[in-house]
């Protein structure tokens, strides 16, 4: 079907694909995803018209590599990495990828994603750039000295919080993300606390950030919030007022 509710169902497959890192899952509604935000993008540009049949028709090979095709498989291939990256699950990435080569072959919509999880990152430019640097020692199991752990931590947490925000599945990565988040935070707590900064004052509000039960947006956003003088990092109005309105509970 064309519908509304034809495209709520198929987001919310390839939402659950997303946030249990689910390769099978997802390169099953990784096409169904392409052809519907495609229709729905010419109907409203008037390019279309809807069919008589009420289904929603397959993409061609010109309309596969149009732009806008592009960009949505993109952002939900990097998506994907970014969730399977916080559970440090290589084989869901490399699964997705066989499933997708198989379906279009190796110049697969989206293909570009996975750049910033295969390709070695010296200088991270962009934020795409820094996610990748971070995801890569996620999925290669490369522990940062403890002295630098809780910074790194709280580094990668921020740039995968301003990805999470930009793309079509926030929830969905951030999620795993808030769990992640607690996991490292907690293991600071256990083992870490000597390398934080002023010990006796960010210790007390460490366990108090940790006490909160949710695992939300304003869970990360109040742990990089509270945590930031622990690492020593030096947030600017604008960072403090973004992270402010992220932590805010209604």
């Amino acid at each position: 079907m064309t519908d509304q509710a034809e495209l709520i169902r198929r987001k919310q497959a390839i939402n659950l694909a997303v946030v249990h890192s689910d390769p099978e899952a997802f390169v099953a509604a990784f096409p169904r995803w392409l052809e519907i935000t495609y229709f729905f993008s010419a109907l409203r540009a008037g390019t279309v018209t809807a069919p008589a049949d009420g289904v929603t028709p397959a993409l061609d090979a010109q309309q596969i590599k149009s732009g806008g095709v592009l960009h949505v498989a993109k952002d939900a291939l990097f998506s994907f990495c970014m969730t399977a990256s916080l559970k440090g699950d290589k084989d869901a990435i490399d699964a997705v990828e066989k499933g997708l080569k198989a379906l279009y072959g190796d110049d697969y919509p989206g293909a570009v994603a996975m750049w910033s999880f295969r390709s070695p990152i010296a200088e991270p430019m962009s934020l795409e750039d820094h996610v990748g640097q971070a995801a890569q020692k996620m999925l290669n199991g490369e522990p940062t000295p403890p002295p630098m752990r809780a910074a790194e931590n709280w580094t990668t947490g921020l740039r995968f919080l301003e990805k999470a925000r930009k793309s079509n599945f926030p929830q969905e990565i951030i999620y795993p993300l808030a769990l992640w988040t607690r996991g490292k935070w907690s293991e600071t707590l256990e083992k870490g606390v000597a390398f934080l900064h002023h010990i006796e004052d960010n210790v007390p509000v460490l366990r108090e950030v940790l006490a909160e039960p949710r695992n939300d947006e304003p869970f990360v956003a109040n742990v990089l919030l509270k945590m930031a003088p622990a690492v020593d990092r030096e947030l600017n109005d604008e960072a403090q007022g973004f992270l402010r309105s992220l932590a805010r509970r209604g």
